[in-house]
């Protein structure tokens, strides 16, 4: 444990670049930086995003949607890079005023709809679509209940375990044995409750499940800060058994791969604009 302390000053100052991977796009206050309109494709659906765990809930939801035979789902997805700022630009703000991806904007309605935060966006596409939420009054309960817990919990894992463990400029004992803890103490709330479930909402697979998969999913997994030994990800059995499971899914395959710009070829696709897109990547990994 360090013996350096901090005293907070009567009233905190912004100094830009306080070190991190992404203090160059940290501040304190929102708006637009500079003016940039968003790219606009030909299907009603226009998604702007990166593939991390909140951009990808979304772009599964979709694929998985086409898979049903949805076609009215079929979509553009435009890649943010978040670490060069697009999120500031006056366009996306226009969608998003928080500034964090995902955003859509649903060109199918008049007027056009905007949906920001990953949670509301599979909310407004399961039901528009009639999937991935269960019908009757219980089941829609417990996937609201799960995918809310999600929205709530996430924060920990990814802002607060996730910053200090793979990000910080340096490491601190007390902020990731806390958050270590925390998301351990998450990890086992899953556990135990799919011990008797096949997926979150018993034996139909939800958006719940799609919400969840690409956050603790991709730690069980070894996919998320390099973390699953430190986490003892093994011994969570049940989330495994699920995590794999939904994994093998076809639409899986595909949507976590969009608005991605890192990894193997066959792991990334910037831009995803028709099922070709997709396709041409995944093959170059066989």
């Amino acid at each position: 444990m360090s013996n350096n302390t901090y005293t907070p000053p009567s009233v905190w100052r912004w100094e830009p670049g306080n070190g991190g991977k992404f203090a160059s796009i940290n501040r304190p206050i929102a708006g637009a930086t500079h003016d940039k309109e968003l790219p606009l494709g030909e299907h009603p659906l226009q998604l702007y995003s990166m593939g991390t765990p909140n951009g990808i809930k979304v772009t599964i939801l979709l694929e998985e949607l086409l898979v049903l035979g949805k076609t009215a789902a079929e979509y553009d997805a435009w890649l943010i890079q978040i670490i060069d700022g697009d999120q500031f630009g006056s366009g996306f703000v226009t969608v998003n005023p928080n500034s964090k991806i995902p955003a859509l904007m649903d060109y199918s309605v008049n007027p056009p709809q905007r949906v920001f935060e990953s949670g509301s966006i599979l909310m407004y596409l399961a039901e528009k679509f009639d999937a991935f939420i269960p019908a009757d009054a219980a089941g829609r309960a417990e996937c609201f209940n799960w995918l809310f817990w999600q929205m709530a919990s996430a924060p920990i894992l990814g802002g607060g375990f996730g910053h200090f463990y793979a990000y910080a400029p340096e490491k601190f004992e007390y902020p990731i044995n806390r958050f270590t803890m925390e998301v351990k103490r998450q990890l086992d709330v899953l556990d135990q409750h799919l011990a008797d479930h096949a997926f979150m909402c018993g034996d139909e697979y939800s958006i719940a499940d799609i919400a969840i998969w690409p956050w603790y999913g991709a730690l069980i997994l070894g996919r998320l800060y390099d973390a699953a030994a430190f986490i003892e990800a093994e011994s969570y059995t049940h989330v495994m058994r699920w995590a794999k499971a939904i994994d093998e899914r076809p639409a899986v395959t595909r949507g976590r791969i969009i608005n991605r710009s890192w990894g193997e070829p066959h792991e990334y696709l910037k831009e995803r604009h028709s099922a070709s897109d997709i396709d041409a990547v995944l093959q170059t990994g066989l």
